[in-house]
């Protein structure tokens, strides 16, 4: 078969034959890989000219995306049209020349009703809202990983995360950012990675607590570590506790009947799940005895297996975590935040998870995203989650990202799009292949950014896109036209010549953070406790030149904060790192230079407002480093009174009054 069919099939497709890696040396997929990722999105690549064909008659979906105020045009036979705002308002419309020329002003969702066919439109706003938007002036934040809480039980709960909002509005932010709260496996509790959800439109039912609806929360547990398969099986235990006395609520009726099909399939799989997972291992349902492998049988067969009172409990569970996720936003709003919770939306999903199972159609099934291979993982990387298939987007009128997308803006005044690069393109390898034998898949940028904003300007919300690793040329920039704020780290703000950047250059429509989950946090950075972790891994590399390289980077991190006006002692220490007051002094100006730049928003992550030196998360490592299981010190209203952590508050507050 000649390449030239094929080509012209993978670049239709969205397939992006020709690329450029990190070196910038151009590359060129090849073509048993190009064969591996057209079959795993459903076209048949032995008949190329056969599927374009095919692929040129297929629909576009229902859904127009037209931008507010700019003219469009539809044919019409008949000469007339009107056109039904979505709040019920209507205009007639007449041709000109067979076209009908409309200019909507109002963004929103409304219906174009021409020669007896009626067109979905979506009308969006030329950007996002962003936090000068909403609060009139820069603002600020925290970030925490919502399970680190430690106010209460073994690890924290949205309860937990109403208490935090209370004592963080109280110190005068503006924001809450939060870990991923999407379901994961409660049947594989110790699967405890936020970003591998089983779902994106449902909640971790193990940050519900019975307690929201009378009892009491157990005491903290003290532990610095979570044992997840322990205390999630606690969790659960008082969960089921709660649901058998329930005595029933209004409140969970609504819950379940605005859910609809959606809700009840995701509690069936949780309950086939529990029922499964002792003999095929959870998350595995396609293993599962084939009555129950699609939803629709599964439904028909649940009753044999005495699921009714499982089902009944999953939805239990889903009613308390949403009422506790509405109470924690309740809470930050009345406090003071501004914008309130921020939460996190993660790239994909787990092919073995709810949504792979009740709509696979969704999905690249066969394929998983990843990172080809780089400076700092030689092989690429596979990660074993998938996420939308570019086709099911367009077709399904972009239903299924549109329900993921508002789900994470329900409860909240602003989302972080995780691996926002996503929205234009994913590095996807087919299943069973090496990581550095994938490709790069198109996605419809524009309409998901269009998209995007309306949902913004709905939710009254802020988007915040991550921006960070290598990133084609012009896409910050892209984003940035549609109000997505970036993320600008600090240790990766440096000038070409390796110095840190001065505060007043950073981007103006972006986040300015300390540091993120995947890093070690300023006080660790400065300590060399990523440097010491690499070391006990024994991870590829040069330790000692490494530690070499941070005693330059402390001292050009030093000099940066002198050059901004922040030093207000000479860089004592920089030769010595493990001493704490030479740490602590590195997280005060690390603080203060974030919040001097002309950043929109700075969010600070506990750990650094803390002063702890140990990351959340070690990317590419399971069982080696804890992962998602550390606990904060202390309790959210006595670590944010401690007068170290008070003292950095009051510091932000006069930076970046309210």
């Amino acid at each position: 078969m000649s390449r030239e069919p094929l080509l012209a099939l993978a670049q239709a497709v969205g397939v992006l034959v020709d690329w450029t890696d990190f070196n910038g040396v151009e590359r060129q997929v090849g073509r048993a890989t190009i064969e591996a990722v057209l079959a795993a999105l459903g076209h048949d690549p032995k008949a190329p000219q056969e599927t374009l064909a095919r692929l040129g008659r297929r629909g576009r979906g229902g859904l127009m995306i037209v931008q507010a105020g700019a003219p469009f045009s539809v044919a019409s036979a008949s000469g007339h049209a009107r056109l039904t705002l979505e709040n019920g308002q209507t205009l007639d419309l007449a041709a000109s020349d067979g076209q009908i020329s409309v200019t909507i002003e109002t963004p929103g969702y409304h219906w174009l009703d021409v020669d007896e066919q009626r067109l979905s439109l979506a009308v969006c706003p030329a950007r996002c809202l962003t936090p000068r938007d909403l609060l009139g002036r820069p603002g600020w934040g925290l970030g925490v990983q919502l399970y680190a809480l430690s106010d209460s039980g073994a690890f924290g709960d949205f309860s937990s995360l109403a208490a935090f909002a209370k004592a963080a509005g109280a110190a005068g932010a503006d924001a809450l950012a939060i870990s991923p709260t999407n379901a994961l496996f409660p049947a594989a509790p110790q699967r405890c990675s936020p970003y591998s959800p089983s779902s994106r439109d449902r909640l971790n039912i193990m940050f519900a607590d019975p307690s929201s609806i009378g009892g009491t929360a157990p005491a903290a547990t003290g532990e610095a570590l979570i044992d997840w398969s322990a205390s999630a099986a606690a969790k659960l235990a008082r969960l089921n506790a709660a649901y058998h006395v329930f005595a029933g609520d209004p409140r969970l009726d609504d819950f379940i009947a605005a859910g609809g099909q959606a809700l009840r399939r995701h509690a069936l799989f949780e309950a086939l799940d529990e029922r499964f997972a002792p003999t095929f291992g959870a998350g595995n349902w396609r293993a599962w005895p084939a009555p129950f492998r699609s939803p629709q049988s599964a439904e028909r067969e649940a009753d044999a297996l005495g699921l009714g009172d499982r089902i009944g409990f999953f939805l239990f569970a889903q009613w308390l975590a949403d009422l506790g996720l509405a109470q924690s936003q309740a809470a930050a709003k009345a406090a003071g935040l501004g914008l309130g919770l921020i939460t996190d939306l993660a790239v994909g999903l787990d092919p073995g998870g709810a949504h792979a199972w009740s709509r696979p159609q969704d999905l690249m099934m066969g394929l998983t995203l990843g990172a080809p291979p780089d400076a700092f993982q030689a092989a690429g990387q596979a990660w074993g989650i998938t996420s939308f298939a570019p086709d099911a987007l367009i077709e399904g009128s972009y239903e299924p990202f549109l329900t993921t997308l508002r789900a994470a803006l329900g409860h909240a005044g602003g989302v972080r799009i995780d691996h926002a690069l996503g929205l234009g393109r994913l590095w996807v390898v087919p299943d069973g292949g090496g990581a550095d034998q994938g490709a790069y898949l198109r996605y419809p940028i524009d309409d998901l950014l269009s998209l995007i904003a309306l949902e913004s300007h709905r939710a009254g919300a802020v988007v915040i896109g991550e921006d960070l690793g290598v990133v084609p040329p012009g896409f910050r920039e892209r984003l940035a036209e549609r109000g997505l704020l970036g993320m600008r780290v600090l240790p990766f703000e440096r000038d070409t010549d390796g110095g840190f950047r001065p505060p007043g250059e950073w981007d103006s429509l972006a986040v300015a953070m300390t540091s993120t989950h995947d890093l070690a946090p300023v006080a660790g950075w400065w300590r060399g406790r990523d440097i010491d972790w690499r070391r006990r891994l024994d991870a590829p590399g040069d330790r000692d030149a490494e530690t070499l390289e941070r005693a330059a980077e402390r001292q050009a991190f030093w000099q940066a904060a002198d050059h901004a006006g922040l030093t207000r002692a000479p860089p004592t220490a920089t030769d010595a790192p493990q001493a704490a007051d030479a740490a602590d002094a590195a997280v005060d100006l690390a603080l203060e230079l974030v919040a001097a730049t002309p950043c929109e928003l700075a969010l600070i992550p506990i750990e650094d407002l803390a002063g702890l030196d140990e990351a959340p998360n070690l990317p590419g490592v399971v069982d080696l480093h804890p992962n998602w299981r550390r606990r904060l010190p202390q309790p959210s209203p006595a670590l944010l009174a401690s007068p170290q952590v008070a003292a950095r508050l009051e510091r932000l507050r006069a930076q970046r009054p309210r």
